[in-house]
């Protein structure tokens, strides 16, 4: 049986430092890589961190219902095709998706999935990750930190939440989630795995969340 993974995150919370490092360490995980039409950045490749397409071709795809999910993120498509879902099926392993919380919601509306929602520490965090990466101009890191403040108010939809402040404790918590659920799935529960990935459930850290959501200029009551 393949359990579906969604792992979501305002972009500059490192969660793709967070997926590469998981790939490595947790076995029998198949990774979707998203077809997207935006322009390859830095040393990205063609089949590595995204199939990159035009819009026509994009469009085509949608038509042909190709994707499982698909979004329009700062003017470019992002989708996950339903082949990565076939291949973990036939290969008995699991599925991680790497999506933004739109392609999450449609992904939990056609069938049931493990959501893991990764937060930066706190805004001035974000912002300096973001003018860190040098990919990206002032009005682009304006509208990437304007993105997290709405996407963060969709936490309460998640199963899972990490605080990506140092990245070997988030992938620590991360495998433990992912190992954890397995071991559920599978009727061979381990209570350490279980104990550290209930850390991370949402009604766990609810308290740990507040300064986060205030440093966005949120409340939990006004994201409830």
């Amino acid at each position: 049986m393949t359990t579906v993974f969604i792992i979501s995150a305002p972009s500059g919370s490192g969660k793709s430092t967070l997926v590469n490092e998981i790939r490595r360490r947790v076995p029998k995980l198949e990774f979707s890589i998203s077809y997207t039409t935006r322009k390859p950045r830095g040393k990205e490749t063609d089949g590595k961190e995204y199939f990159f397409v035009s819009r026509e071709d994009f469009e085509d795809m949608i038509r042909d219902h190709f994707f499982l999910e698909y979004a329009n993120v700062f003017g470019n498509y992002y989708g996950t095709a339903r082949r990565f879902l076939e291949k973990a099926e036939i290969l008995g392993s699991d599925l991680l998706l790497d999506i933004d919380v739109a392609g999450a919601a449609q992904i939990k509306s056609l069938l049931p999935a493990v959501s893991i929602f990764v937060l930066p520490p706190n805004r001035a965090e974000l912002e300096r990750r973001l003018r860190e990466r040098s990919q990206d101009s002032e009005e682009t890191i304006q509208k990437r930190l304007d993105a997290a403040s709405r996407e963060i108010e969709n936490y309460e939809k998640y199963d899972y939440i990490l605080v990506n402040d140092r990245l070997p404790d988030s992938v620590a918590a991360l495998e433990a989630i992912l190992l954890s659920e397995r071991g559920k799935r599978d009727g061979r529960p381990d209570e350490g795995l279980s104990a550290t990935a209930q850390k991370y459930r949402l009604e766990n850290v609810r308290e740990r969340l507040q300064p986060i959501l205030q440093s966005f200029g949120k409340t939990a009551a006004s994201v409830k």
